[in-house]
């Protein structure tokens, strides 16, 4: 076939067209070599690339023909000049004819360019070369009249106005989008604070709950901030619509938008039957770490007995089995998850599970010797112990950690891996009937009889409240040293006792001083050696007597 190049348009009546008579020649000559290469089926131009035809940033079409030694973007170059000048001095009316293998367009009865099917992609070019051309002249119509409409003052002052309105309604809904925030951000903070208070103190929900108010807060600003780009993008399509020198940028820019809106609806509806599973999985598994759970907080209370289970093991058998639960259930959702079969997904899991396998080797041990702590029975909540230097009441047993309240103001907590690794001297595992032991030792003179020291030591003991009777308190000589015998004195708590051991071993502790001080016998604990020149006793009559007055402090 014969391509045919870009026509020169010929002006309308009444303008200069000195330089346009060589490109009506032109297009007679290009008209006639059209009409016969659709005889003759021989071409002459190759494709040297495409070129687009514009009018006011709307394009019109595609050139990529060379035709007549005119490549495609000296083709585009001429039609759109001769377009600028059909715009400027007629109505812009468009007509289209069948030229062989091409097709001229005119404007008000004037040719502007030839479309050649060889500047059409595909293999069969000349069958799509109508369609093309159909959808080339709505876009010219339309490209005219925007041409029009952009030297109309009327249109750009309307189009001025419902910019400035669009405007002012952006900047009301980011300042409400702004208040909403703040509304959301408050009330969320007043709902962490009431979970918060509700929390156990020593459950790990206590523990991170805290980070879930900044948690929460990156996500309000993130969802605030994509619903303000979203609005700004709205705003600035509708903005560039209402001017025809701007309207193809706002419609390219809402394109692309409803574009990605459309990909994500789509996307989300074909990921719903999956989602519907994922859903079912979870549900089932809620009902199985509910049942579960029922069970064995039954075995927790003593409500029911379980031959392999006691009460003691009943709690990190429940958490161990609704982690292995969920576990199991995620492991089923997996492939039903939206995009788990894309190698991003896939890359993701894997970068997810390698960080897990180097820094989740000490957790993982922590957890293992929860565990075993758990199983081993060795501590339970509201026992006394000592663990290593560390004295005081059991008040959790945690998957990562221990911890125990030593009755004077202080929390202490110990990783399990440390716990496991160290003796554990337990208080109150052989009370009967009580809450932990209450043993303190002397060391008195060779001068002083044995059976008085015991007798002190008991009378000291029946005087403490809190000290049961039952099993009776007991003195042992522990040893036999240089300058002294060493004595303990054994005892147990009853439920008068404080909760606090260091303030039951306080009063226990008062009441040894007072006894020994009524009968003359001085202690010289821990280290005895010889009797002072004074006995180092106090006398009833000073016990409650008061130090000389302090020296005020130098002017």
């Amino acid at each position: 076939m014969v391509q045919i190049t870009a026509c020169r348009a010929v002006p309308p009546p009444g303008t200069r067209s000195g330089a346009w008579r060589g490109g009506a020649a032109r297009l007679l000559a290009a008209t006639v070599l059209a009409f016969a290469g659709s005889l003759a089926g021989a071409a002459d131009g190759t494709d040297a690339g495409a070129a687009t035809l514009e009018l006011n940033h709307r394009r019109i079409a595609d050139l990529r023909a060379t035709l007549l030694g005119d490549a495609a973007a000296e083709r585009a170059a001429m039609a759109r000049a001769a377009l600028e000048e059909a715009a400027r001095h007629g109505p812009g009316v468009v007509t289209h004819t069948r030229v062989g293998d091409s097709v001229r367009f005119d404007v008000d009865g004037m040719p502007m360019f030839f479309l050649a099917a060889d500047d059409l992609p595909g293999r069969n070019p000349e069958a799509m070369l109508d369609a093309a051309a159909l959808k080339t002249e709505r876009r010219l119509v339309q490209a005219l009249q925007e041409a029009h409409e952009a030297a109309d003052p009327r249109r750009l002052a309307a189009g001025a106005g419902w910019a400035a309105g669009a405007t002012v309604a952006v900047l009301l809904a980011l300042r409400a989008l702004l208040a909403l925030r703040r509304l959301a951000s408050a009330r969320l903070g007043r709902r962490v604070d009431a979970w918060q208070a509700r929390a156990a103190r020593d459950g790990v929900l206590a523990t991170y709950l805290p980070h879930t108010r900044s948690a929460a807060a990156l996500a309000g600003a993130a969802l605030a901030w994509g619903a303000a780009l979203l609005l700004v993008d709205l705003w600035a399509g509708f903005v560039l619509r209402q001017f025809a020198y701007t309207r193809p940028w706002g419609e390219r820019a809402t394109g692309w938008l409803l574009t990605v809106l459309g990909d994500f609806a789509l996307g989300a509806a074909g990921a719903v039957p999956g989602l519907l599973i994922v859903a079912l999985i979870f549900v089932l598994a809620r009902l199985a770490t509910r049942a579960l759970s029922l069970l064995l907080r039954r075995v927790e209370q003593g409500e029911l007995g379980l031959a392999w289970l006691d009460r003691d093991t009943a709690v990190p058998t429940r958490r161990i089995g609704n982690l292995l639960v969920w576990l199991f259930a995620l492991a089923l959702a997996y492939p039903y998850l939206p995009g788990a079969s894309s190698e991003s997904f896939k890359g993701v899991t894997v970068l997810a599970g390698l960080m897990l396998s180097l820094g989740a080797s000490g957790v993982v041990g922590q957890a293992m010797a929860g565990v075993g702590l758990m199983y081993s029975r060795s501590l339970r909540v509201g026992e006394y112990v000592r663990i290593g230097e560390v004295e005081g009441t059991v008040t959790a047993i945690g998957m990562f950690a221990t911890k125990l309240h030593t009755g004077l103001g202080e929390e202490v907590s110990l990783p399990n891996t440390v716990v496991v690794g160290q003796p554990v001297r337990n208080f109150s595992r052989l009370v009967q009937d009580g809450q932990f032991v209450l043993h303190t030792g002397v060391t008195i003179g060779y001068t002083t009889p044995w059976r008085q020291v015991h007798a002190m030591l008991l009378e000291a003991a029946r005087r403490t409240p809190g000290v049961a009777a039952e099993p009776a308190p007991y003195v042992v000589q522990t040893a036999l040293s240089d300058f002294y015998v060493e004595y303990r004195l054994v005892a147990q708590a009853d439920r008068g006792a404080p909760r606090s051991r260091a303030e039951a071993m306080n009063r226990l502790l008062a009441n040894i001083q007072d006894v020994f001080n009524e009968n003359g016998v001085q202690i010289m604990s821990p280290h005895y050696r010889s009797d002072p020149p004074a006995p180092q006793v106090v006398a009833p009559g000073e016990w409650f007597a008061g130090g000389p007055p302090l020296k005020p402090p130098p002017a």
